[in-house]
């Protein structure tokens, strides 16, 4: 069997209907990070209201859902993902009543709303975690997870075991007033809820219900295969000797009773038809992903998985370097869309996020020359997959990642940050390893996708009429909203394009097969889709110079038509020829078996 369709079938065996149609499935996400959207009042981080005045601007791309990152009470250590109260809005975001006026709003334009659910951890500043620590005897103390110590030769308190989180550092904080640890997956200010105690349960199913009676259409779920651990806490192997913290995944990615839990948030949604997506980092088990996205297992309706994304991850982990060749995509893609269209999951389609760079500058070139053909070839790749499709803002105008003079003083991202103090605490600065890391936080960081919004070429891009929390990229002048909007060949236009094909062909591009193309092609990603109703190919070049293709037989034929296509001039008579010249960056879409006409 060829490495490019290796996907396997499910240890599921009940039948169950094919590609049973949902209103999610045929839907493209975009998602709203909204310190750095639009601000309305002058403060310099944005708002709902913000959000409010830029919705025409949203459905006018052709997105239907929109998703919102963490709007909840917070003390905004990881930027809203640590949560102090689950049924109130940080205060510079706005008030509930403004959250009202939005859904209100959204539901106006046929839209549908999505909120982010971060119920793997809470803030310390909570108040189950401030009654928690108050005493050993407080009911709330079992909400969350304590473990007593291990002592040392030396007599002082150690850690209960050896995992590390994922903001470095040992996963386990001392709370000297009880002598107990509480474990912390990410920041120490992040206390992990204990999904053991009914009561917690019970509580994150009262804001499900919650936030769905008032409006919302569904969740994220941050992190969400991290709620069951190993309940033993086991030290982790050691595979860095030289930390004493080691990588404890095993332990607590999918634990032992993750899908009981998620069967009882999905039988919630699934009373209300919701949506749902939840990120499912540390898992690359294409079976145990399907237990969470079967169509008959009724827990999530589909998953960020991060295998992709984690392709320039270096041994050393995600600010380390590793040059990844195309191969290596294809198979990614290959064994996802198969697996999951042959057994009834379904596919989130993203590369781009608040956590995860800027595409255009990671997997294609943001070099002025470059930039826009390859943010239109990227969004042909990504956009005729099998999927629900995810855009994330600015990445319909092909935003790229923070200019390259940036240093370290001007990021503001925690894991960046942690990560620079865990370097230069062990050498002095304006090393090798140093200028290193500068160059991969420059390529990796999550400030990347994290700079304001840039809707026109005002001072601070019309994002605020002050200086913003984060720093506006160079380039707004002349990368920006408003021009794009006004040029029919802009990025902007291209993916509004993308999207009006997705609608108009969904048995083809939303629900048909795939097949890999020109498997061993060097430089073009070549797939098609399938359905009984009609056939479609789609090429594209991830290089910066022309190339040349051996059309694979019956490919293309004489009925089909160039639907979409990032150069003018592609025709389909030029596809009918044995060799075909590709431009650099190119990407087109051809048709056929349906009545097809260039968009």
């Amino acid at each position: 069997m060829s490495p490019f369709n290796s996907g396997t079938r499910s240890e599921s065996s009940s039948p169950v209907q094919k590609n049973v149609k949902k209103w999610w499935k045929e839907s493209t996400v975009y998602q709203v990070y909204p310190a750095s959207f639009k601000d309305s009042d002058g403060d310099g981080i944005g708002d709902i209201q913000g959000i409010l005045s830029k919705l025409d601007y949203i459905k006018s791309l052709g997105a239907n859902i929109l998703w919102l990152n963490p709007i909840f009470c917070s003390p905004q250590v990881d930027m809203g993902y640590d949560i102090s109260d689950y049924y109130n809005i940080y205060r510079p975001y706005g008030t509930v009543e403004d959250l009202d006026q939005l859904i209100a709003a959204i539901h106006e334009r046929g839209m549908k709303l999505v909120l982010d659910l971060v119920v793997n951890h809470t803030s310390d500043q909570h108040r189950w975690f401030q009654e928690a620590r108050s005493s050993k005897a407080n009911p709330y103390r079992d909400w969350y997870i304590w473990r007593k110590p291990i002592y040392g030769e030396d007599g002082k308190p150690q850690p209960p075991n050896n995992w590390k989180s994922y903001f470095g550092g040992s996963v386990w904080e001392y709370d000297e007033p009880s002598g107990e640890y509480y474990l912390h997956l990410f920041a120490k200010e992040q206390p992990d809820l204990n999904w053991e105690n009914p009561y917690v349960r019970a509580a994150v199913h009262d804001i499900i219900r919650y936030w769905l009676n008032k409006g919302a259409d569904g969740f994220r779920m941050d992190a969400i295969n991290l709620i069951s651990k190993d309940q033993n806490f086991p030290n982790a192997e050691i595979t860095n000797p030289d930390s004493p913290w080691q990588d404890g995944t095993k332990h607590f990615a999918c634990g032992p009773r993750l899908h009981e839990y998620l069967q009882g948030i999905g039988k919630i949604l699934k009373q209300y038809d919701a949506f749902s997506v939840g990120e499912m980092p540390e898992v690359y088990d294409l079976n145990e992903m399907l237990r969470s996205v079967g169509s008959d297992r009724n827990e999530l309706s589909m998953v960020f998985h991060f295998e992709t994304v984690s392709l320039d991850h270096g041994p050393g982990g995600k600010f380390t370097s590793r040059k990844w060749e195309l191969h290596e995509l294809k198979t990614i893609v290959s064994r996802w869309q198969t697996f999951m269209h042959e057994n009834n999951g379904w596919n989130t389609l993203y590369l781009e996020n608040h956590d995860q760079p800027r595409i255009v500058s990671r997997f294609g070139s943001d070099e002025p020359e470059y930039r826009v053909p390859s943010a239109k070839m990227l969004a042909t790749f990504l956009g005729f997959q099998s999927g629900t499709l995810f855009i994330y803002q600015g990445q319909e105008l092909g935003m790229p990642n923070v200019p390259k003079h940036w240093g370290i003083n001007q990021y503001r991202d925690i894991e960046t940050l942690n990560h620079w103090n865990e370097i230069t605490s062990n050498a002095p600065q304006n090393t090798p390893l140093h200028e290193a890391c500068l160059a991969e936080y420059r390529l990796k960081s999550r400030d990347n996708a994290r700079t304001p919004m840039q809707w026109d070429d005002s001072p601070n891009a019309g994002f605020s009429s002050v200086r913003p929390w984060l720093p506006v990229h160079d380039d707004y002048q002349s990368l920006n909203a408003l021009d794009q909007v006004n040029d029919k060949e802009s990025v902007y236009h291209y993916w509004a394009s993308v999207l009006r094909l997705r609608k108009a062909y969904p048995d083809v591009l939303v629900y048909g097969s795939f097949e890999l193309l020109s498997p061993e092609h060097p430089d073009l990603f070549v797939y098609a889709r399938m359905a009984s109703s009609g056939r479609a190919v789609i090429v594209t070049n991830f290089r910066p110079h022309e190339v040349t293709w051996s059309v694979p037989e019956k490919a293309f034929n004489s009925s089909g038509d160039v639907a979409l296509s990032s150069y003018p001039g592609r025709t389909s008579h030029s596809l009918l020829q044995p060799t075909v010249t590709i431009k650099p960056f190119e990407a087109f879409v051809w048709l056929s078996g349906t009545e097809t006409s260039r968009l």
